[in-house]
């Protein structure tokens, strides 16, 4: 099957969380299974230093976006793993300090940028079988083939990855689609007035995708629906979750570049010595506390408040040691360094993305906390299962799907989970891996149990494949 993926990010060229990897993944995982993939993308900034290898730019074209006309060249990169890659160039757009932000603002023409890229993508569509989009910034291609001006469109698939973004502007803004006005109604791109990029997605995508089988029920209620429930139950028989995974040759505990020594669920002992060799990294003091770990964009949605409010009392107690590596809005930046600033000796915040310390945290922590409000997938707790850091989460989409509590399953645990999003439940949690940090040889299990999981995409591929199936077929019949 010739397959087109359309993301805003791919790892390792560009990355801000987890659609980078999992397009990654996916995509690497179906090359290799003998499908013919291509990943269209953006150009960003320094892409082209870092990995000479791209191709010289084809010839180039021009898209209109409303009344204004812009110039688009791809560069080409066939990669070892198996697909084609087609960055897209347009310096205007792509050449700037952050992929949608900067300085903690959203840049101003995002609907633009990516309008450009889904209309972009729509142009060269009619060459696949498939086209699966990724997220709002190209949600918007399935309505451009099905209302635009083109023959016999491929099949559409769209994945949600988190649908509290869903690229909402002005109403205005619909003209750079330059698709008729009449489509912009409730049963498209029109919500409350607003043009939204998402909704576009919803209504027109022969599939819908989540990445977990409980977010997929998740974001069918009013809690989690984030204000499309309604499209996404008059959507239902389209939609499915599926797993993400894990690439574990880059997520792997021997011969791991990023790491200061091999290890495997049988012997441990390496990474002890990854432990020490963080402690040391990050300036804490070698102290025999349990060390937790986190890497988070640091945002509402990831519970970091509670994260602090939680460990301050285990803190002040000397209870443990707590590494966080990430970055995001400046309220949740200001409580982690203040935080710090309390606990010098026992607090490391690294405000900053860093993918090589994101390993030695992951392999070096001997628990990984990730309290989120809400967790379309979550990658993070499946990479700490892996290498051997144990879970603490919050029971909510993929957490609760790939993480067993073991207090509830002796036999099989792989970490802690608490139920309700709260103070005392999250206490109660963290006070259960303190106790399990004290009893080494059950810990060891857990650990193992966890190592030993399976969460590769070979699994999850074949559910994607089998779904691109089902769709052409229904589409096409």
């Amino acid at each position: 099957m010739r397959i087109l993926h359309a993301t805003s990010e791919l790892f390792p060229y560009s990355k801000t969380g987890g659609l980078a990897d999992m397009v990654a993944g996916l995509t690497g995982t179906l090359a290799a299974q003998g499908h013919e993939v291509t990943i269209a993308t953006p150009l960003y900034r320094g892409i082209r230093e870092q990995f000479p290898e791209l191709q010289p730019p084809s010839a180039p074209f021009k898209i209109k976006l409303g009344k204004n006309q812009f110039t688009g060249r791809w560069w080409k990169l066939k990669t070892d793993a198996g697909p084609t890659i087609l960055f897209l160039e347009n310096d205007g757009f792509y050449n700037r300090p952050g992929i949608y932000l900067h300085g903690g603002d959203g840049y101003w023409d995002n609907p633009e940028r990516f309008m450009f890229l889904s209309k972009a993508v729509a142009g060269m569509a009619s060459q696949f079988n498939l086209v699966h989009v990724h997220d709002w910034q190209t949600a918007f291609v399935p309505m451009l083939l099905k209302r635009g001006r083109y023959k016999n469109p491929p099949s559409t698939v769209l994945t949600i990855h988190n649908l509290a973004y869903q690229g909402s502007c002005e109403g205005e803004r619909y003209a750079i689609s330059n698709l008729p006005q009449k489509h912009f109604h409730q049963e498209g791109p029109e919500y409350w007035g607003s043009l939204n990029y998402l909704k576009a997605g919803l209504h027109y995508a022969d599939a819908i995708t989540t990445v977990s089988p409980q977010y997929a029920k998740e974001i069918l209620t009013e809690e989690f629906g984030e204000g499309m429930e309604g499209v996404l139950r008059s959507r239902g028989r389209a939609l499915a979750g599926i797993l993400n995974g894990v690439d574990y040759s880059e997520w792997r505990t021997g011969g791991n570049p990023h790491l200061a020594a091999d290890y495997s669920a049988e012997d441990l002992t390496g990474k002890a010595k990854i432990k020490i060799t963080l402690l040391k990294e990050i300036g804490l003091p070698q102290n025999g506390l349990p060390l937790f770990g986190v890497v988070s964009r640091l945002a509402e949605q990831k519970g970091i408040g509670l994260l602090v409010d939680a460990l301050k009392p285990f803190l002040a107690d000397e209870k443990l040691q707590l590494v966080v590596l990430g970055d995001g809005e400046a309220q949740w930046v200001e409580r982690l360094r203040a935080l710090e600033g309390e606990f010098p000796d026992l607090v490391s915040a690294n405000i900053k993305y860093d993918d090589r310390l994101a390993h030695r945290i992951e392999a070096g922590s001997d628990f990984f906390v990730m309290p989120s409000r809400f967790e379309p997938c979550g990658l993070n707790q499946l990479y700490s299962l892996r290498y051997g850091a144990i879970p603490i989460v919050h029971a909510v989409g993929g957490l609760e799907d790939t993480v067993i509590d073991y207090r509830e399953h002796s036999q099989n645990g792989t970490g802690i989970k608490f139920c309700k999003f709260e103070f005392q439940a999250f206490t109660e949690s963290i006070t259960a891996a303190i106790q399990l940090f004290g009893e080494p040889k059950r810990k060891a299990r857990v650990i193992k149990q966890g190592m030993e999981a399976d969460y590769s995409w070979a699994k999850s591929s074949s559910k994607y494949t089998d779904l691109y199936q089902t769709t052409q077929n229904r589409t096409h019949t």
